[in-house]
């Protein structure tokens, strides 16, 4: 496997990553250092991990997995979208009591943007190519831009305020309707 083919999926993998570390940093305002390594490392960690995840699995489980993954991913982040839209309108102290770089939300967000990392995982199973290079790359890129999508969301936030968590949970609810389309597309 060609590194310009490794590094092409990687940053491929790291959009949904990025977008929701966007509408993360705008949904939360102005992030801790704490906040923003959980969720860099969570989301690259996890993009690490669904591609060796993806190619131990074999066809089996991958074929149960494919037949509703984009409903899960769907459902998930327009869910989060949702609340985010919704406590929009309460007031900063409030926000923080609900720090979606913690916890269950946290490993949700994670999960939910590395569903794609599976299939391809399971990808260069098929090839018969080495995973551990390529699932250390995909990681990598999606912790770096994870941190830029952070500095994107902070700066939109502090620009346009509350209102811009609307936007943020938009942008989940977006991405959730393109991934079943997507999904939809391809069948």
């Amino acid at each position: 496997m060609n590194w310009y083919f490794v590094i092409t999926i990687a940053f491929a993998l790291a959009i949904d990553a990025i977008t929701v570390a966007v509408a993360s940093a705008t949904y939360l305002g102005q992030m801790t250092a704490r906040q923003k390594f959980r969720l860099s490392f969570h989301f690259g960690f996890f993009q690490f991990l669904m591609p060796l995840i993806g190619w131990l699995a074999g066809s089996t489980v991958v074929r149960y997995i494919e037949a509703f993954d984009h409903w899960i991913a769907f459902l998930i982040l327009s869910a989060i979208g949702i609340k985010m839209i919704i406590d929009a309108d309460y007031d900063e102290i409030h926000k923080f009591k609900n720090d979606i770089t913690r916890g269950f939300s946290l490993l949700i967000l994670s999960i939910a943007t590395s569903i794609d990392a599976l299939a391809v995982g399971f990808s260069i199973g098929i090839m018969k190519a080495q995973i551990m290079i390529p699932a250390v790359i995909i990681g990598i890129v999606a912790s770096v831009m994870t941190l830029l999508g952070i500095r994107l969301g902070t700066f939109l936030s502090a620009q346009f305020g509350q209102r811009i968590s609307i936007f943020g949970g938009i942008i989940l609810i977006l991405i959730g309707i393109h991934i079943v389309l997507d999904h939809l597309i391809i069948l």
